[in-house]
């Protein structure tokens, strides 16, 4: 028994000897017990002799046994008799006997719920064989007691019944009207009577007449930029009312043609994109913007981009950009990359249908070159013919058997943005298409054909051809939308630069692959516009569903509405009465980001120097300790107060682009210059454009470098070229535009030295400047003056000691005449009172006599005291 020591064995423990009745010989001294297979024995187990002419003996444990430890031992007995004496000498053994011990086992135990609550949901009006099970284990090893006979409901009055076998089911069909929530209690009991030790709660929530379906959507989604990853159906399941299902598909479309080039990417040009990839510097832009040194895209027709980069139309007709041989001539060798950004169709286009795609029975070409290489001539043209795109390559013109690979593509004929990459290193060609490998479904020589002509020339849209009267013109012209069409010679791309420069910065996601329920499949797009589920257990599916995600990683998504869908495929066992779910359409509202605040500082507004310092040969520089900082304002909610107020973070940045203009009239290239540290320009891999009219540099940096670049901006000047100042402005920007800085304001004053206006010449010459202001454009001392029309001041101290002297002695004249006519009428009054009026002014020993000969002798006399004040030590000059 279980808890003793006492061993009951059957037969009884008895062993015999020949020898008897002989004294020792014959008699059983004692029983060994060794180890049996399952190691019990001499360590649980001994046995002793009762009596030793009878040689009964008995077996039992040293220790008492547990039954739920082990339940059966086996050993093995030996007796042995007691020799030929007392002291045993000569005993002989016995053979072994086997002996299996089963332990009985005691009810010791009481039944244990698995579970302390239950819980279940069933639809209302309803009976259910079975709504949920309770389940309980007994610890005790036997099958009396281990087992559970029977269960029990000790809630009373509730319209519920348990089986024996912990089956829960409705004994009236519920009503969630009258009661949408019961509650009740069960125990169980073992075969031996032995309660659970504490009881089970059930909970069954009643659920109104079930409607198949997706329960839970929202048809508006709203995402903040900057929250990373959110849930796009936290809440949604999916009901079957019980509609046995072996197949669940799922497909999540998000729509994101509109927005730029099919995503949110980054919002910088092609190149400033280029080079955060970190791809190799050196490519050719074959459709850069109009400008006078690239003049070969004026004629194309383009339209706006949500990036800074142009998108360029062709009819397929009469658009076809010619490059000029001066560019082409830098592409020559047989290893290159060629990228583009390409749409088929016009720019008012929808997706072409499966009939409609691949009418067109003539081939576009997209790129159609002739380049040299050393001592000959290779040819290749990209074109797309239906849903094919082909690359026909002549490695030597001279030769007559050309290579042609074929790849056949949905996402050439889908209407939509797609980013190809072709890297040709002959006889290898690699061609990725949004940043997926496709290997060509067919390479083949197309035989004998007549031989391009050896002549360096390039063209994009059109390829040059023959018509029948054997005169040159362009055919195969391709219609649609092309956008950063570039080629690199030399080494190709490596795969993560391919992929970086497509990658879209949102998408579709799932959660946690991790948690993914057996029997799940996730795929997802490389563009990441859709997501498909498939599964077959309805509850691991409506997990799988929620965990769906939208992420955007960019700090300033594009702002807008993203349709997002929702379609769903179920599979039954009973197809005829399978479930049909109408699509679930809604939106994702993008919504506008924080706008960051880009501020310049430290500069100005005012920046005097001696006009020798600007004449130098490095001249002066403009900003030598601006500062840029960059700041994100959002609200706060101020819990004392339940307010709201703004907080601004500083962040770090990547700025795009920087101007400096002058204000006014365009630079003086004779007289005035601008100069910048071309190799911190060229280190950091900036572009700049330095005019007359402004300096840009661009290119996608961080705040620093930006700060380094325009600190070494100088202004010189040529010598003699007599300015008094000069007005520039700053401003900066980022992400293509989008956000602004602050317009910084400096006005560069040149101090003059003022030994050059004590010469007589230069006297005379101020001298006409006030009394002949309509024949004088403003020259004194051989500088010139400011322009009226362009709000400009004469700078330095003299000249503000002389406009303030000169007015004031206007003001002294007029109030002297008026003091002389007020006396002249006092005098006519009173004659008799001439001696008391002694001490005030008599007009008749005033006369002024003026020689219109001399007209500018009085005006140089009051400026000469003037400026003899000037070069007075002790006046301050700047």
């Amino acid at each position: 028994m279980e808890n003793d020591n006492t061993v009951l064995l059957n037969p009884p423990l008895f062993a015999l000897d020949k020898d008897a009745p002989l004294h020792y010989a014959g008699e059983i001294c004692g029983f060994r017990v060794h180890n049996g297979p399952s190691g019990s024995g001499s360590v649980q187990f001994e046995a002793v002799v009762l009596d030793r002419s009878t040689g009964e003996g008995l077996v039992r444990s040293k220790e008492p046994l547990d039954c739920e430890s082990q339940r059966e031992h086996s050993f093995t007995i030996q007796a042995y008799d007691c020799g030929e004496g007392p002291d045993g000498v000569n005993s002989k053994k016995s053979h072994k006997a086997t002996v299996h011990v089963r332990v009985n086992d005691v009810n010791e135990f009481s039944p244990v719920f698995v579970e302390r609550r239950y819980e279940a949901s069933v639809p209302e009006g309803r009976l259910f064989e079975r709504i949920v099970r309770v389940e309980a284990l007994d610890a005790d090893c036997s099958p009396q007691y281990s087992q559970i006979c029977f269960y029990d409901i000790i809630t009373p009055n509730v319209p519920f019944a348990i089986d024996n076998d912990g089956n829960i089911k409705n004994t009236e069909p519920l009503d969630s009207k009258r009661q949408r929530v019961h509650t009740f209690w069960v125990t169980a009991f073992d075969c031996g009577k032995n309660r659970a030790q504490a009881d089970a709660q059930v909970v069954v929530t009643v659920k109104p007449s079930c409607k198949p379906g997706w329960i839970g959507w929202t048809k508006r989604v709203e995402y903040t930029p900057g929250s990373g990853s959110i849930p796009l159906f936290p809440a949604l399941h999916l009901e079957t009312c019980e509609e046995t299902v072996w197949n669940i598909q799922a497909t999540v479309e998000l729509q994101t043609g509109h927005i730029g080039k099919g995503c949110d990417r980054d919002s910088y040009s092609d190149r400033s994109v280029r080079r955060l990839c970190g791809a190799v510097r050196g490519e050719v832009d074959l459709l850069p913007p109009p400008s006078p040194t690239a003049n070969w895209t004026s004629a194309l027709p383009t339209l706006p981009s949500s990036d800074s980069s142009l998108v360029f139309s062709f009819n397929g007709s009469s658009h076809v950009a010619v490059v000029p041989e001066s560019v082409v001539s830098a592409l020559s060798g047989d290893h290159f990359t060629l990228q583009l950004w390409m749409r088929r169709g016009g720019a008012n286009i929808q997706a072409a249908s499966t009939q409609t795609r691949g009418n067109r029975k003539e081939e576009e070409t997209i790129v159609c070159s002739t380049v040299k290489n050393d001592d000959s001539f290779s040819h290749y043209s990209l074109s797309v013919h239906g849903c094919r795109l082909s690359l026909f390559y002549w490695p030597d013109v001279s030769a007559a058997r050309p290579v042609k690979f074929l790849w056949k593509l949905e996402q050439v004929c889908d209407s939509e943005w797609h980013h190809l990459s072709l890297s040709v290193q002959f006889p290898s060609v690699t061609l990725y298409v949004d940043g997926v490998t496709f290997d060509p479904a067919l390479i083949h020589d197309n035989g004998a054909l007549p031989n391009p002509a050896p002549r360096q020339r390039m063209s994009i849209g059109a390829c040059w051809g023959k018509t029948l009267t054997h005169s040159e013109t362009y055919v195969g012209g391709y219609h649609g939308l092309l956008s950063g069409v570039t080629v690199r010679p030399g080494s190709v791309e490596p795969h993560s630069v391919v992929e970086c420069l497509y990658a879209c910065r949102e998408g579709l996601d799932f959660g946690d692959l991790e948690t993914l329920g057996s029997g799940m499949k996730v795929h997802v797009n490389p563009s990441q516009s859709v997501l498909v589920l498939e599964g077959d257990d309805i509850e691991s599916f409506n997990r799988a569903v929620q965990q769906v995600t939208y992420r955007n990683s960019l700090r300033f998504a594009t702002p807008g509405v993203r349709p997002l869908k929702l379609i769903t495929s179920l599979r039954c066992f009973n197809e005829e009465s399978c479930l049909s779910l109408k699509q679930l359409e809604g939106y994702l509202v993008v919504l506008q980001p924080d706008a960051p605040q880009i501020s310049l500082s430290g500069v100005g507004p005012h920046l005097a120097r001696p006009a020798p310092e600007f004449e130098g040969p490095r001249g002066v520089p403009l900003f030598p300790e601006l500062r840029i900082v960059c700041s994100l304002s959002h609200a706060v909610n101020t819990a004392a107060q339940g307010m709201e107020a703004l907080m601004s973070d500083a962040v770090a940045h990547t700025l795009d682009g920087c101007e400096v203009q002058p204000l006014g009239e365009e630079l003086n290239p004779e007289k005035e210059e601008l100069l910048v540290d071309m190799d911190v320009v060229r280190e950091r891999g900036l572009e700049i454009i330095n005019t007359t009219a402004y300096i840009a540099i661009t290119g996608a940096e961080s705040i620093s470098v930006y700060e380094d670049v325009l600190r070494s901006v100088r202004y010189r000047l040529a010598k003699g070229s007599a300015r008094f100042e000069r007005r520039f402005r700053l401003s900066c920007s980022e992400m293509n535009g989008r956000y602004t800085s602050n317009e910084l304001t400096l006005e560069v004053n040149f101090l003059h030295s003022l030994d050059s206006l004590y010469h007589p010449s230069h006297l005379l010459a101020s001298q006409q400047q006030f009394l002949h202001p309509s024949h004088h454009a403003g020259e004194l001392s051989g500088h010139t003056l400011p322009n009226p029309h362009r709000n400009s001041v004469i700078p330095g101290a003299a000249t503000v000691i002389i406009m303030v002297c000169v007015g004031f002695l206007v003001v002294m004249v007029i109030l002297g005449v008026f003091r002389i006519r007020s006396i002249h009428r006092r005098g006519e009054g009173s004659r008799s009172e001439a001696k008391e009026g002694g001490n005030q002014w008599d007009d008749s020993a005033l006369t002024i006599i003026v020689n219109p000969m001399e007209a500018r002798a009085p005006t140089a006399k009051i400026l000469k005291p003037i400026f003899s004040f000037i070069r007075k030590p002790n006046v301050t000059n700047r």
